[in-house]
């Protein structure tokens, strides 16, 4: 479908044209109090990820956003659903297991598919989530990358051309929106419900197996499937527990570690979830992924910040202040930690080598460990897979004092 324009909210207007569920037309927006985004309206982010797109759509923690991938030629090997990140059974709160707003390409590629599996286009109808092709997305990703991520949405039009009084229509609505700082979203993902998934013994010795198994409780505020598989292949008992769990159910199951998930929205709104950590320190070992290191590190008294235009994507290098040695990861996050606020008794156990930005930390004396990134990847590279051992090693160093 052509007729189909990406509208940011500085006025920019990017035509194209129109893969999976159709974009809204202008009369199709809500009104300008409702304060909700409409199908394909949202936070404009990009990613630079090579491959991997059927991932980052299902990523719970792109929540509210529209992604722009700047690698150009997205769908050739189509999407299933095995690939889903979001979460598991039951999946979330949500029916959907696409979780951004929309999809911006360069070039959508329109061919068949490996059997088995269903188109992008198909994909994204089911999810009703609309996408756009044929745009300049260098030009886009420059734009953000100089003047930072801001709202847009796609809009479906009845001619070739929009005129000025249907653009400022859009840009007057989008101004209306909320900006992504500010909003709490872990409230649209995540499981609503207590899960137990038990361990999966990988030895033919069960009963030493059993004996070493570890009890982690995992805080869902919109976790990916890949690190619940992480833990699995750890033998790792796992108990999942809804964003807004309190401290007594959690203790409850008597758990030898709490995980923090990653997840959508601004962390510094998210005063339950911080109330809950800040009572959880010196009780249970804490460790947390994306939004989890930035909900701890708040727990611990510092402070967050809203990125310019956040690290979304497979090969950002981090390095270890520990070691000194620099491993490529997965990342998507739009906010940060100030170093300066950290307390003393936290160092600085990662640091983006590109910005400098806090990639993860730890506690000199309690169990407290944390990492931005992703070491899950799901899509990227596997070079943190091993900061999963790294928290069980701590875990059983702490059951053993």
């Amino acid at each position: 479908m052509n007729n189909t324009f990406l509208i940011l909210e500085d006025g920019s207007v990017y035509p194209g044209t129109s893969f999976g569920n159709p974009a809204v037309k202008i009369s199709q927006l809500p009104s300008q109090n409702t304060n909700s985004h409409p199908a394909g309206g949202g936070e404009v982010v990009f990613n630079t990820s090579m491959t991997g797109y059927h991932e980052i759509m299902t990523d719970p923690s792109y929540t509210g956003q529209i992604v722009l991938m700047t690698y150009p030629h997205i769908g050739n090997y189509g999407a299933d659903d095995s690939w889903n990140e979001s979460g598991p059974e039951p999946k979330t709160t949500s029916q959907n297991v696409i979780k951004l707003k929309s999809l911006i390409v360069r070039d959508y590629y329109d061919g068949p598919v490996p059997p088995g599996r269903k188109s992008l286009h198909q994909f994204m109808l089911e999810n009703l989530i609309p996408g756009i092709s044929g745009i300049d997305t260098r030009k886009l990703t420059l734009s953000l990358r100089d003047k930072g991520s801001r709202n847009g949405i796609l809009i479906q039009a009845s001619s070739e051309f929009l005129s000025e009084t249907e653009v400022n229509a859009v840009t007057d609505w989008l101004k209306s929106q909320p900006d992504m700082a500010g909003q709490n979203l872990v409230g649209e993902v995540g499981t609503s419900e207590i899960q137990e998934i038990p361990a999966s013994f990988k030895t033919d010795d069960r009963t030493r197996a059993v004996e070493n198994i570890l009890h982690f409780a995992l805080l869902d505020c919109g976790i990916k499937a890949n690190i619940v598989r992480e833990l699995e292949k750890r033998n790792v008992k796992i108990t999942l527990f809804p964003s807004d769990t309190d401290l007594e159910k959690i203790l409850s199951i008597s758990p030898d570690a709490l995980l923090i998930s990653n997840g959508p929205g601004d962390p510094a709104v998210l005063h339950k979830q911080i109330s809950l950590l800040q009572n959880c320190v010196g009780k249970v070992p804490l460790f947390g992924i994306c939004l989890g290191h930035q909900l701890i590190s708040l727990a611990l008294g510092a402070k967050t910040y809203k990125m310019k235009f956040g690290h979304h994507g497979g090969n950002h290098p981090v390095r270890d202040e520990f070691t000194g040695k620099v491993c490529v990861t997965s990342q998507n996050h739009g906010f940060a930690v100030e170093a300066k606020t950290l307390p003393s008794d936290v160092d600085i156990w990662f640091t983006n080598t590109n910005d400098n930005s806090i990639e993860g930390i730890s506690h000199t004396t309690l169990p407290i460990m944390s990492v931005q990134f992703h070491p899950e990847a799901a899509p990227g590279p596997m070079d943190a897979n091993w900061i999963f051992d790294s928290y069980i090693s701590r875990t059983r160093l702490h059951k053993k004092t």
